[in-house]
């Protein structure tokens, strides 16, 4: 589970785009007592969800032209103009060109090589979120894609991250961690499209997932709140209750209360 220990290549930052921020703002803070502060005028509208305090992830309105409301999740690195041109080499793009973010950092997004948007975020005053995997916090993201072998090469040759592969009922589960850091450090899966029945019709992406207390408490939040349950609560051995979801405007995301660690 994802940690604010970061080191290169592990998730360090996640943030929504949405077509209605105070709806989107109300939404989460009802879900996960989420406040929004805004970031100041010379921001462009972006904000942070804050818990008991702490920044949990970001936020900011976006136009259609922009793209469908999205969570995206951004990963360590220590060089972001190096990485952008990684990614390029490995048959992936440069969506946005890295930029100086007010002194806090240098951001820029990507897409791998099935087309999928990622964010990169090279610390400088922010190093990333101030709360992971606790309630209401990021703490593992999926990545779903058509090509699993293709995707490990491709994260490996741009963030340096490692695959393994970790009994699941039912077969096999592709775990990611940062270089060198071991299973110990994983923070991640890929799984292939087809394999998914609530992912088969979608178009890649990277899922975040957000611990939570009581998955069914916020299931059924959800749904009343106006958001959209696309796989309904469910029991995994060994990892823990989840669902996945859909805030009222269409990003999608998933809520898990873990199962408690072994050993």
């Amino acid at each position: 589970m994802l940690t604010t220990r970061f080191v290169n290549g592990a998730p360090n930052w996640t943030d929504v785009g949405t077509s209605d921020i105070e709806g989107a703002t109300a939404f989460y803070n009802a879900l996960f007592g989420w406040q929004f502060q805004s970031a100041g005028p010379e921001a462009g509208g972006y904000g942070f969800f804050q818990l008991d305090g702490k920044t949990a992830a970001g936020g900011m309105q976006t136009t259609a032209e922009q793209g469908p409301p999205s969570w995206t999740v951004y990963f360590q690195t220590p060089d972001a103009e190096a990485t952008a041109k990684a990614a390029e080499q490995a048959h992936g793009g440069v969506l946005m060109p890295p930029m100086d973010v007010m002194g806090q950092g240098t951001m820029a997004v990507l897409a791998d090589q099935a087309g999928v948007p990622f964010g990169i975020w090279q610390p400088a005053q922010t190093k990333g979120v101030d709360v992971a995997g606790a309630p209401g916090s990021l703490c593992w993201v999926e990545l779903y894609t058509p090509d699993i072998a293709a995707a490990a090469a491709f994260y490996n040759a741009v963030l340096g991250l490692e695959t393994s592969a970790v009994p699941f009922p039912g077969g096999t589960y592709t775990c990611l961690n940062p270089a060198g850091a071991g299973e110990d450090a994983m923070f991640g899966g890929v799984v292939p499209l087809a394999d998914d029945p609530t992912e088969a019709a979608s178009d890649p992406y990277w899922l975040p997932y957000f611990e939570v207390t009581d998955t069914d408490v916020v299931v059924g939040k959800a749904q009343s709140l106006g958001g959209a349950v696309r796989m309904p609560a469910t029991d995994v051995e060994g990892v823990g209750r989840l669902a996945k979801l859909a805030d009222p405007y269409g990003a999608r995301f998933a809520v898990i209360k873990s199962a408690p660690q072994q050993g």
